[in-house]
């Protein structure tokens, strides 16, 4: 089974991290008003539905949005309120944002499922503190879909996520690509992901490609199209193409179908 993912949206990571004044103008962000609109139209024009992984302050700046991107077929989940590293927060701190967020998008009538911790990691309280507030899954960095703790788990791996390219930190993730530490082109990285489709394919198991609205341009329009007609391809082909709302809902049903379990990585692009 296959996921495709992307994480972030408008100002609030770049807000978390200092990038931009406290007092800066927001709700005309161009992963927003711009980025966002043309990648729905190319996922509708392949019958292409996705998880987007938003933080919570987007339910109050890009509340139309946030109703089009569900309105279209798509899955809106978390990733925090403001993007904060989801690992250093303690189980309070976690619960507390969890509980923000979720009521904020219950206000615009959106129903959140799951999370994907900014960093990767789960922190101290693992899955606990998600099936508290409700959700019914998790995606961690780390590889093979699992149960915790009554939370289905569906992690993403490094090397399928597109700023791994780029950041510094990620060099590992790079090394598994290509086999050198050294940034990775888009064609590239796009080349990889087909061949990982191809051996999901013919092996099973799930797998969440991560692409982010603000790395869309590194991407480029002719890279973005051969990847997500790859996925159609291989989703009329057989392979099961599936909201991560969806992919949960099966293996909580059905745990003994993924019966290999997850393993967690504990690296992040963040170290």
């Amino acid at each position: 089974m296959l996921s495709l993912t992307l994480d972030n949206l408008g100002e609030a990571a770049e807000l978390e991290m200092g990038a931009l004044p406290a007092d800066a103008t927001l709700g005309e962000h161009r992963t927003a008003t711009e980025v966002l609109p043309g990648l729905l139209d190319r996922l509708d024009e392949r019958e292409l539905t996705a998880t987007f992984f938003v933080e919570g302050l987007n339910a109050e700046i890009y509340p139309k949005l946030l109703r089009e991107i569900a309105a279209r077929g798509h899955e809106v989940a978390y990733h925090a309120w403001r993007h904060e590293q989801w690992h250093e927060l303690s189980a309070a701190e976690q619960a507390e944002n969890l509980e923000r967020g979720v009521a904020a998008f219950e206000r615009i009538g959106i129903e959140i499922a799951g999370l994907r911790p900014p960093g990767g990691r789960l922190g101290e309280s693992g899955a606990a503190v998600l099936r508290e507030a409700g959700l019914r899954y998790c995606s961690p960095a780390g590889a093979g879909a699992g149960i915790d703790d009554g939370v289905a788990l569906l992690p993403f791996q490094w090397r399928h996520l597109d700023a791994s390219c780029v950041l510094p930190p990620m060099a590992a993730a790079r090394e598994q690509m290509t086999g050198s530490p050294d940034p990775v082109e888009p064609a590239t990285f796009v080349a990889s992901l087909t061949t990982e489709i191809g051996r999901l394919a013919e092996d099973g198991g799930y797998v969440a490609i991560v692409l982010h609205p603000f790395m869309l341009d590194w991407l480029g329009t002719e890279q973005l199209e051969a990847l997500l007609d790859r996925i159609a391809a291989a989703s009329t082909g057989g392979l099961r193409v599936a909201r991560c709302r969806d992919v949960a809902v099966e293996l909580l049903a059905d745990p003994a179908r993924f019966a290999s379990g997850t393993v967690l990585d504990e690296t992040s692009w963040a170290d």
